[in-house]
């Protein structure tokens, strides 16, 4: 085993780092898009405090579409637009794009959840007192669904390192293009268990971290 690491430890430290970069730079650009997108489909909503159901029908008919694209296919389909976007469309930073137009509808929906959770008590209270939508979507909806948007937040985080890894299988890097290189074509079983072993890992520690940090700011816990 340690003959195996010494030898190989060079690519599976790059691949991991790889995979970091891909997950973590991904899932702050879809919470870039989905968090507004979450919040509109909140408020356009029927019971919202701003309705408009043509606002609200689109962008979830523009949201359910982009859930029920599977990742591989997406990937594929957009290289051209990965392309333009970051003039290439193999490697890490390549991988970026699809992951992020992948996980951004699957963000809004995990924030118009967290959203929805919120008592209605508490948003007829900030109108009683005259608070604009503005104020009442930052002062009130954001602030009181932290916990449970930190919770999505660690899902929407496990679920890329799983994307990424199918990223990899199509020249995307990371730990999944490891698993393929080594392990599938050069019938390399052990790198294969490895890899999968240090995305274990990876995805134990991400939730481990997300949910101390959600208890620490829920109230409820307090």
């Amino acid at each position: 085993m340690m003959e195996f690491l010494a030898h190989y430890w060079d690519v599976l430290l790059k691949g991991t780092f790889e995979t970091l970069y891909m997950v973590f730079v991904s899932t702050a650009f879809a919470y870039i898009i989905g968090l507004p997108l979450g919040v509109i489909m909140v408020t356009t909503a029927q019971n919202g405090i701003r309705p408009n159901k043509a606002v609200n029908e689109f962008l979830g008919t523009i949201i359910n579409i982009g859930r029920s694209i599977p990742f591989i296919i997406l990937m594929v389909a957009i290289i051209p637009f990965t392309r333009l976007v970051v003039g290439k469309a193999i490697g890490s930073t390549a991988a970026i794009v699809p992951l992020v137009i992948a996980a951004a509808p699957f963000v809004a929906r995990m924030v118009e959840s967290s959203l929805d959770e919120i008592n209605p008590g508490v948003i007829e209270a900030a109108q009683t007192m005259g608070a604009t939508d503005w104020q009442i979507v930052m002062k009130v909806l954001l602030p009181e669904s932290v916990p449970s948007l930190i919770r999505g937040f660690s899902i929407t985080t496990i679920t890329l390192v799983g994307y990424s890894a199918m990223a990899g299988a199509v020249g995307g890097g990371g730990l999944g293009a490891i698993a393929i290189n080594y392990g599938y074509y050069r019938f390399q079983s052990d790198m294969l268990y490895v890899t999968v072993v240090l995305m274990i890992l990876m995805v134990q520690i991400i939730q481990m971290i997300f949910n101390f940090v959600a208890k620490r700011i829920d109230k409820r816990n307090r």
